[in-house]
């Protein structure tokens, strides 16, 4: 009876199993992290979404588009209506009762700011609607404020053409301390009446990453990762001034901000950004709005030499983590994915309500 001897894998044999195993990961890892990010973009969607319902909803009731910020002593723009705080309940307040958050509605004091003890318990609360899944960053930018926001609400396009041209705006030229333009005929309240370029044409809400502040943001370049998450300074070529109707100076302004060198140093922590959903601090429109200015992904950058907290005359930039653009949730409520190599004219033209642009729905 002849019996037979088992042999075991040889080496080059057991190498060759591994270089196999070792090809397949490497080939299934990246399509497992695409289908995350598949699934975590259809998340995004889906708030946006539920925005734009909450938006209509609102806007049948109220027969007017959310304002940016609510109450704000219109005698004055540096005090609150009632109480200490100065953080003003803004449009993501308004809209609570719209996107199935009644109940935190229901328990905010609109008589008083975000910051004051009736509202802190709310307005420091995370409301998942807010918060985009592909943010990298899950603390909030501002010390004792847990609550951030990822979407923003549209200011609207480059200032020197139009200030305050977008669809969320403020009530009154006294509602913003950094206004810049009290007397803009783009101010005030209105319906799909005022949207005259078409709400299908006109973008509502967009994505933005929250910013970072000090120590965090010393030093940073805009070749860093985390350069959208900081404000960087860019000199438009022969000046800026708002409401000028300058295409020009507005043309300037956004080739400027393109081009700052990848060497440049943060010039703003930029810790506005997306601090808190519940409303904006004294006027800082950086905390949940953006402007048509710079393409989508690029720098936020300010024409003021310094750390400036956000107006209409800043390149305050829509930005996400998702892969080459933006969602962006136009007025009439649908939900359009925007390249970041969209024409700056066109992006331009989202971002305006009465600018008269005709835009195709192949251009971006």
């Amino acid at each position: 009876m002849s019996s037979r001897k088992s042999r075991g894998f040889t080496l080059i044999e057991l190498l060759v199993v591994i270089a196999i195993i070792a090809v397949l990961i490497a080939l299934l890892l990246p399509a497992v992290q695409a289908a995350r990010e598949a699934a975590r973009r259809a998340q995004c969607v889906n708030n946006l979404k539920q925005m734009g319902l909450g938006v209509h909803n609102y806007l049948s009731t109220h027969q007017v588009f959310p304002p940016i910020m609510g109450n704000w002593n219109l005698a004055g723009p540096a005090t609150p209506l009632v109480g200490s705080g100065t953080w003003p309940l803004g449009w993501a307040a308004a809209i609570l009762p719209n996107i199935e958050q009644a109940q935190m509605y229901n328990a905010l004091n609109f008589s008083n700011g975000t910051q004051d003890p009736p509202n802190t318990t709310v307005s420091y609360s995370k409301i998942s609607a807010y918060m985009c899944p592909s943010e990298s960053i899950q603390n909030g930018p501002w010390p004792g404020v847990p609550s951030f926001i990822n979407y923003s609400a549209n200011l609207g396009g480059p200032s020197a053409m139009a200030s305050w041209s977008g669809v969320i705006v403020a009530m009154s030229g006294n509602s913003f301390s950094n206004c810049q333009c009290a007397s803009n005929g783009n101010i005030g309240s209105f319906g799909t009446q005022g949207i005259t370029d078409g709400t299908s044409n006109t973008a509502m809400f967009s994505e933005k990453l929250i910013g970072i502040q000090t120590p965090a943001a010393g030093g940073v370049t805009a070749s860093s990762p985390l350069a959208k998450r900081v404000l960087f300074y860019a000199a438009p070529a022969g000046g800026y001034t708002a409401d000028s109707g300058n295409a020009a100076q507005a043309l300037a302004f956004a080739q400027a901000c393109k081009g700052v060198p990848g060497s440049s140093v943060a010039v703003g922590t930029n810790y506005w950004s997306g601090a808190a959903w519940s409303g904006s601090h004294a006027g800082t429109l950086r905390f949940n709005s953006y402007s048509h200015v710079n393409t989508p992904n690029g720098l936020t950058c300010s024409i003021v030499n310094g750390e400036d907290p956000g107006n209409t005359n800043t390149a305050i930039t829509a930005q996400s983590n998702h892969t080459g653009g933006v969602n962006v949730c136009m007025a009439d409520g649908s939900v359009k994915f925007v390249k970041d190599s969209v024409n700056v004219q066109t992006w331009w033209g989202l971002g305006t309500r009465n600018g008269g642009e005709v835009i195709g729905s192949d251009a971006y």
